[in-house]
């Protein structure tokens, strides 16, 4: 009998490079996001590698393959949230921020926010934990240090009295507003507030 009588199964077709790249890289993001939960329901203290491995369906030596370290877990799941939002500051990379350029990082920034809720709201509750700003404030702002002074120097050319004082402002409002919003993003105003702060700082 020939071979291609046999049922044809896509199971038995070796996978390509790309297609395990991919794997990795799902198996890792799963990882990553239950960790993520595993550290808001607990803590980052109390979570433990084998508890996030057991929520993600993975051994603990499979975890190691991707992460060296709890802290390290931690720290790849600190940057993906900073990574996605803080470039919208400067998304040309020209070192400037416009007036059009402020608007879009505030639409924008609200807009992943409202996509991603879940994610943003265990963020949230992972960055108020003080254990993990203190293994991570350094890094914060050693990574955030060019975007406020990109913060500044609009400021500057709007003829702030204080611009280091105001761009501090407009990030904790920031922070404030994507608070508010992800735990209670059915009560909060966001549209509306997201309006008056455009009107008001833009």
């Amino acid at each position: 009998m020939f071979i291609f009588d046999r049922p044809f199964s896509h199971k038995n077709m070796p996978r390509t490079e790309e297609q395990l790249n991919q794997i990795r890289k799902d198996r890792k993001q799963k990882i990553m996001d239950t960790a993520l939960e595993v550290f808001a329901a607990h803590g980052y203290e109390s979570a433990s590698i084998s508890m996030i491995a057991k929520k993600a369906g993975v051994s603990k030596g499979l975890m190691y393959n991707y992460f060296v370290s709890k802290e390290d877990l931690l720290g790849k799941i600190m940057m993906e949230g900073i990574d996605e939002m803080l470039p919208l500051i400067d998304p040309d990379k020209d070192g400037v921020l416009t007036k059009e350029e402020f608007i879009f990082l505030i639409d924008e920034s609200f807009r992943i926010m409202k996509e991603k809720i879940n994610f943003y709201r265990l963020y949230f509750s992972l960055m108020m934990q003080p254990s993990v700003m203190k293994l991570f404030a350094d890094k914060l702002n050693e990574v955030a240090a060019p975007y406020i002074k990109i913060f500044v120097a609009y400021f500057e050319k709007k003829g702030s009295k204080n611009p280091m004082l105001e761009a501090i402002m407009v990030g904790a409002l920031l922070d404030g507003i994507g608070f508010n919003y992800a735990f209670n993003p059915d009560a909060y105003p966001l549209d509306d507030v997201v309006a008056l702060v455009k009107e008001k700082l833009v």
